[in-house]
């Protein structure tokens, strides 16, 4: 089990994420405002703006102030440190 950083020292456990998405489109504004009025909204930004939306298999979105491509290389180089492959 691997912890990714988040920003802000926030963590998410790799095996929970489903998907990792820009908070731009229509769907994922949904997505965030759903789980708003559903009580499983959590925001990491510290009060930054939102650059990517984390879902995870217990159906809670995380706000994060990172963006999407900084979160999917964390997320690669924890999997591919876990496999001892070379950076």
């Amino acid at each position: 089990m691997k912890f990714i950083n988040i920003g802000f020292n926030n963590m998410v456990l790799d095996q929970r994420i489903v998907a990792i998405v820009s908070p731009d489109s229509a769907p994922a504004k949904r997505i965030v405002a759903e789980a708003k009025e559903s009580m499983r909204i959590i925001d990491c930004t510290g009060g930054r703006r939102t650059k990517s939306v984390i879902i995870t298999d217990s159906d809670h979105v995380i706000l994060c102030a990172l963006s999407t491509e900084a979160l999917s290389s964390r997320l690669n180089d924890e999997k591919n440190d876990n496999n001892g492959e070379e950076k």
